[in-house]
């Protein structure tokens, strides 16, 4: 499974835009003040649903912008510098992957469970093993289920996004597992030779 199977996963237009411009630019300070408006309004949309942002999107890219890029930048362990250069542009772009994973997988469960999928997928980042980047990590074939039945595709509400962004400041309920699944539609026998760590709702967590 790749993220070809889905030509609808073109996360969204501001990823799209952000990526021209890098390609533009090299990465120097992608946003900022000066940049053009309609960036800045997708760039706005985006901060806004994750909960960076308090005010609707202007395309005016002034303090409370600034400190809202500053802010998520912080959060996830970055330089802060309150512009959208190539590593804020890739962090933007693991949250909203790794939201949508969690949306899909663990909507129905405790926001615990929620911050616990995330970590999983920071776990696999660190672990031996495993792709080094969030991209390849969720797109490893039959890694997430949610990337075969189509639930990646919805949209993450926005306790789905704050359990990445808690994942990221260190939080990890799932006690460093790398593993997690069902254990009531399970259908993997190789999965239930990992050493389990934990049960949180419906999923248990493994190494």
């Amino acid at each position: 499974m790749n993220f070809q199977k889905y030509g609808a996963i073109i996360l969204f237009a501001l990823l799209i835009a952000l990526s021209c411009q890098i390609s533009k630019t090299e990465a120097a300070g992608v946003l900022e003040p000066a940049s053009e408006e309609n960036q800045v309004y997708l760039l706005q949309e985006q901060l806004l649903k994750m909960g960076y942002l308090q005010t609707s999107p202007t395309g005016y890219y002034g303090p409370a912008t600034e400190g809202a890029v500053k802010e998520f930048q912080q959060d996830t362990g970055l330089g802060i510098d309150g512009r959208v250069g190539a590593r804020t542009y890739k962090q933007l772009i693991n949250v909203e992957q790794m939201a949508r994973v969690v949306n899909g997988e663990a909507r129905g469960e405790t926001y615990e469970g929620k911050v616990a999928v995330a970590s999983v997928i920071l776990n696999r980042l660190e672990s031996p093993g495993f792709p080094k980047t969030v991209s390849a990590v969720i797109s490893q074939t039959n890694a997430f289920t949610c990337m075969d039945d189509g639930q990646y595709n919805l949209t993450p509400n926005h306790s789905a996004y704050q359990a990445v962004i808690d994942a990221f400041q260190g939080w990890d309920p799932s006690s460093g597992s790398v593993y997690y699944y069902n254990s009531s539609i399970a259908t993997n026998e190789w999965i239930f030779t990992r050493s389990t760590v934990k049960r949180i709702g419906n999923h248990l967590f493994a190494r």
